[in-house]
Order: structure tokens, then C-alpha cells, then sequence
């Protein structure tokens, strides 16, 4: 597992992306940051099997559903 990123290191790799931060932005970007991978960490353990891609998916004429209900 990787350590957490520091705003120190946030403000950093910013500048080296060429994004300058002002120095109130450092925690809230490495927040969000940490955030982000910690999701995609999770997604890329679930295993999807056979699972066809979303863009494979054709709804049969009459069963379309209007609501996102699982």
C-alpha cells in the first residue's frame, strides 16, 4: 500500500505539472487526491468477470426502465 499524499507533496507535484497552488489549496487537493485513489484502489479489485461493457448493452424494445433502482 502507498502512503497518503501530503499537501506538501500536492503543491509539488502541481508545480511540476505546471499547475502552481496557491498555499490554501495544498490540503484540499491532496483530500481530494487521496480520495480519488483510494476509489480507484477499491474498483480495481472488484472483479467484473463476464461482464459485458456498458457500451455493449442494447435495452429490448419494452423494457426500458426509467429509474437507476438496483
Amino acid at each position: 500500500m502507498t502512503s497518503e499524499l501530503t499537501p506538501q507533496e500536492a503543491a509539488r507535484v502541481a508545480l511540476r505539472a505546471g499547475l502552481p497552488l496557491g498555499g490554501d489549496r495544498h490540503e484540499g487537493v491532496a483530500m481530494t487526491a487521496n480520495h480519488i485513489h483510494s476509489v480507484i484502489t477499491t474498483l480495481r479489485e472488484l472483479d467484473f468477470g463476464d461482464i459485458a461493457p456498458a457500451a455493449s448493452y442494447r435495452p429490448v424494445h419494452g423494457q426500458e426502465h426509467a429509474d437507476a433502482t438496483v
